[in-house]
């Protein structure tokens, strides 16, 4: 059996076409054997779901109604979720690249020991950090945990990193500048009181659609919603004051609203007096950002600026919401600052129904970047170079401190090294870089540089398409395993099938891979549980403190939201409230800093990366689509969900379309300095007219990652994707 990987052209033009939808056979009233309550497998929601199963096989879903997130509500994804299992693209087998015939299926055994064998001759040929790991935040914790273990210990390799680079990196960073932990500060309960509601970069009702029901019970009882974007988005066509911020220009906003508010003093100086510092600098730096220049800055009328800084400054109660679209960019960090700056100057933090969080992508975005797969990580969310960090994990691990490799680099300089020969070979699992990094001609190229590249996965993505052995991998339900939620709430993945043909759970694939290099120490496990057990020592004392954290009072609890350090604990529902206790603090305050005290930050403004000139003049940002995720590896796969939203469109204004001759439905060419796209144009009102947007879901010829920026955030190494400059023009198709 084989699998043709050599006519791009065929897979391009019909592959996310051949999405499979077994709908007319489900519907038939076949009666389960059994009922699994777990939870979706795909946004950083994780809903609760109820999988039907008969003869190993999902075949439906029912609500769960029990899981006090959802409530049993489900977006587009979450219903359709159970057809991939069926699909006839799943990996049955192992299969190695053959330059000529494609991919041809080999026993498991044999690939095991390709892959040892490559991995051992290159790191005896070039060093242990000559082969580097790229791994995924849809990991379960036990996965995450175990690769960073996996990657340090068995390989010894620095150069570890994850696709949460593209996704939460900039969130992290800010959080642990200004509160010194990484972590939804609420439960999104407390969104329902608050008086306002701000939301900043995130297109709620596509990509975290049931926290539009929080957003809308919170209008119910009377609250504001702002929202900021350069689009029109469905949650922005029910909000009370909607500002069209020019992409890239968030932090002048952010700002401006805090020059408002000391202006107008609509601060909380007792909150500030006791619970802050820096505030004196930051009012400083934001003297000059009157309403006119943040208005001349940010492309938003000056009287809408205003609005938004009385109703937030004059508030009660409030909770600020933000996404990708404040993160995903080279001042991406400093957009988060300024977002805090806002929340800590009005005191509203660490009560009821006065919150902070940022809304996670990934299904395990939160507990993905806590222990260990991030490339200066050790778990526990501890730092690699931090010596008494390295003592404590290198104990539980049973290895020496001075053996655990120092930080490595992230995941898009992987990618540099590749090219530029200083990585030959690669382990990837749950990631899809040829599809989801920016500048992709340019991954494509490094990924034909590598000597020896192995895959593990469920599916042959579009970058399983350049590897030389694939290993058959497990999907969410045929594993079990935690996962942390949006809320920091971590909640427990059951087994629902097992893998089939060949395919096995993740976790054991990688202990074989160790066994078969002879370098098995640690890596022994017998089940998710045992992992899971020695993630909970490895993470005790650390700031993700997952210590006092079991299957069991997660089942009782419906998840446990981190820190939560004892048997007798129920977890932290809310960070910051008065009196809480912290290891940094130690009693002095509830932050997470030796004094207890919050960190306001001078955020500078930077223009984007690549501004718009004459010859570039429009600007390309880039989101979801609500019946996508991701790379598409996998919606792109269930038919009902391409149904929906078949193909990528550039999305324009009036405006623009009658400048350029482009009609609804025309096709039309967007290019960028890097490289060019071809799609459908989409006429829509609810666009800047000097902006466009393009879904980054698909591959090949019809990806919009041709086109982006490979700048990256000089503290986050998150890559710009909301912001770079296009010429468009009317095409042929």
């Amino acid at each position: 059996m084989s699998i043709a990987s050599d006519n791009p052209d065929i897979i391009e033009r019909f592959g996310p076409h051949l999405a499979y939808s077994s709908d007319a056979r489900l519907a038939t009233g076949v009666e389960p054997d059994k009922l699994v309550d777990t939870h979706c497998c795909f946004c950083g929601q994780q809903c609760g779901i109820r999988l039907k199963v008969k003869d190993n096989e999902v075949i439906g879903f029912e609500p769960r109604e029990d899981f006090p997130f959802n409530h049993g509500m489900l977006c587009p994804k979450g219903v359709k979720r159970y057809l991939q299992g069926s699909h006839p693209d799943r990996l049955l087998s192992a299969y190695q690249r053959d330059p000529r015939e494609g991919f041809r299926a080999i026993p498991y055994p044999e690939a095991l020991d390709r892959v040892a064998s490559e991995i051992t001759r290159i790191q005896s040929s070039f060093g242990n950090d000559a082969f580097a790991v790229l791994t995924g935040a849809s990991l379960t914790n036990e996965k995450a945990y175990l690769m960073g273990k996996f990657a340090r210990v068995c390989l010894k390799t620095a150069n570890i990193d994850y696709n949460g680079r593209l996704c939460m990196v900039s969130a992290a960073a800010g959080n642990k500048k200004a509160f010194g932990i990484d972590r939804a500060a609420n439960p999104w309960a407390d969104i329902l009181r608050a008086e306002v509601v701000w939301i900043s970069g995130a297109n709620v009702a596509e990509c975290a659609p049931i926290t539009t029901n929080y957003v809308w019970q919170a209008r119910e009882h009377g609250a504001k919603i702002i929202v900021v974007d350069p689009r029109i988005t469905p949650i922005a066509r029910t909000c009370d004051l909607f500002l069209p911020i020019k992409p890239g220009r968030d932090i002048a906003l952010f700002n401006g609203i805090l020059h408002l508010m000391i202006e107008n003093d609509w601060l909380d100086h007792g909150f500030i007096d006791e619970h802050t510092v820096g505030f004196e600098a930051a009012a400083e730096h934001v003297k000059d950002w009157t309403p006119r220049r943040t208005a001349e800055v940010t492309g938003i009328a000056e009287r809408g600026i205003r609005q938004a800084a009385e109703w937030w400054g004059q508030a009660k109660t409030s909770f600020l919401l933000h996404a990708r679209g404040i993160e995903h960019h080279t001042h991406g960090v400093q957009n988060v600052l300024g977002a805090i700056n806002m929340v800590l100057a009005s005191g509203r933090i660490g009560r009821e129904y006065c919150g902070y969080a940022t809304i996670t992508g990934q299904g395990n975005g939160q507990g993905g970047r806590e222990h260990g797969q991030k490339c200066d990580q050790l778990p526990g969310a501890r730092d690699v170079s931090n010596p008494e960090h390295r003592a404590y994990v290198a104990k539980v691990w049973g290895v020496d401190p001075n053996d655990i490799p120092q930080a490595g680099v992230d995941a898009y300089e992987i990618f540099r090294k590749i090219d530029r020969g200083e990585i030959r070979g690669l382990l990837s699992i749950c990631f899809n870089p040829k599809v989801s990094l920016p500048d992709n001609s340019f991954i494509t190229r490094a990924l034909e540089k590598l000597e020896f590249f192995v895959v593990i996965d469920f599916f042959l993505s579009e970058t399983a398409h350049h590897a030389d052995v694939v290993l058959p991998g497990s999907l969410q339900e045929e594993d079990e395993g935690t996962v942390t939620q949006i809320e920091g709430r971590v909640i427990k993945i059951n087994k629902a099938v097992e893998p089939p043909g060949d395919a096995r759970e993740d976790w054991r694939i990688i202990q074989d891979i160790a066994k078969q290099l002879g370098r098995e120490h640690g890596l022994t496990f017998n089940s998710p549980r045992e992992i899971f057990n020695e993630l909970r020592e490895a993470s005790r004392g650390g700031i993700a403190d997952y210590s006092g954290i079991t299957y069991e009072k997660i089942e009782r609890q419906y998840g446990v939201c981190w820190p939560c350090r004892g048997e007798d604990d129920p977890g932290t529902l809310r960070l910051f409230e008065a009196g809480s206790w912290n290891p940094i603090a130690k009693g002095a305050g509830p932050f997470y800093f030796p004094d207890g005290k919050a960190r306001f930050n001078a955020a500078a403004y930077t223009a984007p990366a690549e501004d718009v000139d004459d010859e570039y003049p429009v600007i390309l940002t880039t989101g979801r689509v609500v019946s996508q995720y991701l790379s598409g590896t996998q919606t792109r796969r269930i038919g009902p969900l391409v149904d929906q939203y078949p193909e990528p469109r550039i999305e324009m204004h009036p405006r623009l379309a009658e400048k350029l001759d482009i009609k609804d439905g025309d096709w039309a060419t967007a290019e960028s300095r890097r490289g060019s796209v071809t799609l459908r144009a989409m006429v829509v009102t609810t666009i800047r007219p000097d902006t466009v947007f393009i879904p980054y879901h698909w591959a090949g010829r019809r990806s919009v990652n041709q086109l982006t920026i490979s700048a990256q955030d000089p503290i986050s190494k998150i890559p710009e994707y909301k912001v770079c400059a296009v010429k468009l023009r009317r095409s042929n198709g």
